[in-house]
């Protein structure tokens, strides 16, 4: 086998943040607990208040999840082309209702806002009644799982804080670890 690379370019493709670069690329806590529950999103509730009701009273606040997939009622998304106005790389469009669908996989990130309050970061691939298959940033308060409960398998994050918090290199707000305060 060979492999040619393109030659149309002099260098990789990188993206260039406008704020100053931080050398330590990927920031992280550990945790040394972590709870694995598997959960299912009820018909009828939004995909953010399927997650963050259920696992709130079991005392999970922050989380990793993957959606094995199944139908939605609705699916609500966006996609995040080059920011027009060059104050970041990317900027969300706006939202696309691609309607019933049947999300094929999906990973969902639960933490906070930079109030505290539950958020629920999402991406996922999906295929609409018209069978295109798309895929982006989901906007889980606007998705309504359908008629069937749909499978989430969830990993606790105990011992940190997910939280919603701006970012100079990217000059986005991007969900950060913090030092685990207490919860409400």
């Amino acid at each position: 086998m060979t492999i040619t690379r393109s030659t149309s370019h002099s260098r990789r493709r990188t993206l260039v943040h406008p704020g100053k670069f931080n050398p330590v690329r990927i920031q992280s806590l550990y945790s040394d607990t972590a709870r694995h529950v598997r959960l299912a999103l009820m018909p009828g509730l939004s995909l953010f208040d399927g997650l963050v009701g259920p696992l709130a009273e079991i005392g999970i606040h922050n989380a990793s999840t993957t959606i094995l997939g199944g139908a939605f009622d609705s699916i609500h998304y966006c996609v995040a082309p080059p920011d027009p106005t060059r104050q970041a790389v990317i900027a969300y469009g706006d939202p696309i209702d691609a309607g019933r669908s049947y999300m094929i996989f999906g990973n969902a990130t639960l933490g906070r806002d930079a109030d505290r309050k539950p958020l629920v970061h999402c991406h996922a691939a999906f295929r609409r009644e018209d069978g295109r298959v798309k895929g982006g940033h989901i906007l889980t308060e606007r998705c309504i799982v359908g008629p069937e409960p749909v499978c989430v398998l969830v990993t606790s994050l105990d011992n940190f804080e997910l939280r919603l918090a701006f970012d100079p290199e990217t000059n986005i707000l991007l969900l950060q670890p913090f030092e685990e305060r207490d919860h409400d």
